[in-house]
């Protein structure tokens, strides 16, 4: 059974960064297009950036620009580097294959924009 464990998330103010984990089990993990999703309070759950198993990525437009995300397929880890962080990044986030499978997602990880 696969499991994806995000961690990183944390407050921060506005122009500040963070670096999102997403830890997988499992030997399929490379061969996956990933992606990170985040979901605000009364919202509907987003994606935000994709990357395919040799690396090529897709962006949201609302991060374009602010965003990168990162894969080691030796460690079965994805990343995701925030810069420029807005009060609107605000949202859990979450990480899990692109389309997602309904049983990979986690609990996520919290991140605050706020000054």
């Amino acid at each position: 059974q696969v499991q994806l464990v995000e961690s990183g998330g944390g407050l921060v103010q506005p122009g500040g960064s963070l670096r999102l984990s997403c830890g997988v089990s499992g030997s399929m993990f490379s061969i996956y297009r990933m992606g990170w999703y985040r979901q605000a309070p009364g919202k509907q759950r987003d994606m935000v950036a994709t990357i395919t198993s040799g690396g090529r990525t897709d962006y949201a437009d609302s991060v374009k620009g602010r965003f990168t995300i990162s894969r080691d397929n030796v460690k079965n880890t994805m990343y995701l580097q925030m810069n420029s962080l807005k009060p609107e990044d605000t949202a859990v986030y979450y990480c899990n294959a692109f389309p997602p499978l309904g049983d990979w997602w986690g609990q996520g990880t919290q991140v605050t924009v706020s000054s």
